[in-house]
This record gives C-alpha cells, sequence and structure tokens, in this order.
C-alpha cells in the first residue's frame, strides 16, 4: 500500500517532516494547504504537489490518507476538527493548541472517531531518552530540575501571549513532556513568571523568565524554568537524581553518573525518521508504536496550561478536573 499525504501548512517544520517522509517507499506526498499562497506554492513546487491557499478545498478534492497539521499554535483548532469529521488520521506539531478548550475539543472529536494520531514529541524517540528510562526503572528519581534557557526565535507569533501560549507553552513543553514521560503524572504545579520591557522586542507579551514548581503523583518534586533572553541555546534539558544516580538528558547527549565520573554519550539515530515511520506504519493498518498520539499529548498539554494559569494567577493549580479549563 502506499500512503497519500497532505500538508496543512507549509514551513520550516513542515519540510523537515517532507524530508523524512521522502525517504519512504510507501508515502506519496500529494499536497499542501497554507493560508500563505506564495508559501503553499514553494512547498508544492519543491515537492511536485498541488498547492491551495484553504485546507478544507484541498481535503475535498484531494481526499489524502493522512494529513500532518504543521501550522503556527494560533492555528490549531479547525483543521483537527476537519480531519477528525471526515475520519483523516493526522500528524500535528506541538503545542496542540494555545488555550485548554481548543485542545480538549479535538481530543473529544479524536476519541470519537478512534482515529489514529500523532503529536511532535520527538524526544520520546531519542535513544538516549530510553536509556535514561532504564537506569530508572530501578531507582526512580525523586528531584528533577528541568531547564529550556535559550534565544527568542525569529517568527512574529512566537513573542504574542495569545499567538503561541508563551514560552511554557510553546517550547518548554518538551521538557514538561520528557518529565511526565520519565517521572510520571503531575499531581500540582505552582508557577511564577516574570515580563519587563525589552527594547529589541517592543510589541513582546510573553514572560522572559518563568519557573514551575512540579510535585508529582508518584512524590518526587521538581522545577522546570525558562527563559529566552538569551542569544543562544545555554542549557535545555532535563536533570534528574534518585537514590545513588544522577542523570542530565539534553536533545543531543546523556550524561549518567553513579559516582564514578560524568560519562558523556551523544544521541544516535533520528527521532524525526523514527516518529513519523510510526506514525506511516500505524495508519498502514501495521502496528501502532506511536508514543505520543493525542490523547498523551493532551495530558502534557493540561501540564503546561495549568502552570501558565498558576503564573497568571498566583497560585497552585491542580491537575485534575481545574486543569482541563482556564
Amino acid at each position: 500500500m502506499t500512503l497519500r499525504i497532505g500538508f496543512i501548512g507549509g514551513g520550516g517544520i513542515a519540510s523537515r517532516h517532507a524530508a523524512t517522509l521522502a525517504q519512504f517507499d510507501d508515502v506519496e506526498m500529494v499536497a499542501v494547504a497554507d493560508p500563505d499562497r506564495t508559501r503553499a506554492e514553494a512547498f508544492a513546487a519543491d515537492r511536485a504537489l498541488v498547492s491551495y491557499d484553504d485546507h478544507e478545498e484541498m481535503l475535498a478534492r484531494e481526499r489524502p490518507d493522512a494529513v500532518y497539521v504543521c501550522t503556527p499554535p494560533f492555528a490549531h483548532g479547525a483543521p483537527e476538527l476537519a480531519l477528525a469529521a471526515r475520519g483523516i488520521p493526522f500528524f500535528v506539531e506541538k503545542p496542540i493548541a494555545t488555550d485548554p478548550d481548543t485542545a480538549e475539543a479535538i481530543g473529544a472529536a479524536v476519541e470519537r472517531q478512534r482515529l489514529v494520531t500523532g503529536v511532535g514529541y520527538h524526544w520520546r524517540y531519542l535513544d538516549t531518552t530510553e536509556e535514561a528510562a532504564r537506569h530508572l526503572r530501578s531507582r526512580p528519581p525523586r528531584l528533577v530540575t528541568g531547564y529550556w534557557l535559550d534565544a527568542t526565535p525569529p517568527p512574529a507569533w512566537w513573542i504574542s501571549e495569545s499567538r503561541s501560549g508563551g514560552q511554557m507553552v510553546e517550547q518548554t513543553t518538551h521538557i514538561f513532556d520528557l518529565a511526565r514521560v520519565l517521572v510520571g503524572e503531575v499531581s500540582e504545579v505552582y508557577a511564577i513568571a516574570g515580563r519587563t520591557p525589552r527594547p529589541d522586542y517592543p510589541a513582546c507579551d510573553i514572560a522572559e523568565a518563568s519557573t514551575a514548581a512540579l510535585r508529582f503523583a508518584g512524590g518526587a518534586v521538581g522545577t522546570i524554568s525558562s527563559t529566552c533572553l538569551l542569544h543562544w541555546p545555554h542549557r535545555i534539558g532535563l536533570h534528574l537524581f534518585a537514590d545513588g544516580l544522577a542523570i542530565e538528558l539534553s536533545e543531543f547527549e546523556l550524561m549518567v553518573d553513579v559516582g564514578q565520573g560524568r560519562p558523556v554519550r551523544p544521541a544516535t539515530g533520528d527521532p524525526f525518521l523514527r516518529e513519523d515511520r510510526d506514525f506511516v506504519d500505524a495508519v498502514l493498518g501495521r502496528p501502532n508504536r506511536i508514543r505520543a498520539p493525542y490523547a498523551e499529548a493532551l495530558k502534557t498539554h493540561r501540564l503546561t496550561m495549568a502552570a501558565a494559569r498558576s503564573a497568571r494567577e498566583g497560585r497552585p493549580i491542580r491537575l485534575d478536573a481545574e486543569a482541563r479549563h482556564g
């Protein structure tokens, strides 16, 4: 079988997935829809696809077997609901929304249709994440410290709270998700955030610094800190501490310290290839090995939304029904 794939959104992350999918002999990329017609045409021309400026027209005319939703955060909602209504499996990039209600509505539609879905939490596919998980099975972590200390990304929408959701929701979501994978569910979050005028970004209304304190259901505690004040990626990753064990995990390397030095090894393999391969296989009816289906990503979204709400309201938020709204 050959899987006919369309794209909604033709930017950089769509190009990254397209480069991976082009390596699969059971995939045919057929069309792209992007409201920026110039971008849609450029994406299509490079890959001999049909271009549209409206995803509804693309879905009606091309009838793809599956779709990659690679839109900015604020544009989530209508594409996923249109796909769910047609029963079309989709892979969507994080964050899955900028608010709780949009993501919950999509999650409910996906569940009703029992759709195959995937979300781009590619850190789950790192071989170093797998190794860290093996170490932690016998020695569960009790203290967690996470970081996304980096520069301000270039898209104009990124510095707008209503369009990106803020740094914790849009960017540090990878670290929140990784903490859930390696430590377990969070029962309570209490975050604080700060924002001051930035002359280089006069339109910026997101917090440029934040820290979220986490209490995990299993008893561990931790913090995850974010800043976009730098001009380079200073530290991005998760550190975990257990009885006689310290682990430092980034996107590119792993350090495991058991009191005999600090050996570091690089990550190997391509996590993007692995997540795309799993999605394609699942849609084609092969064993479903997708590590971040929509329902799983929705749990991470509830956590980052709760952290953002906690920072706004100045109070702890429990991760139960309260975290699903607001």
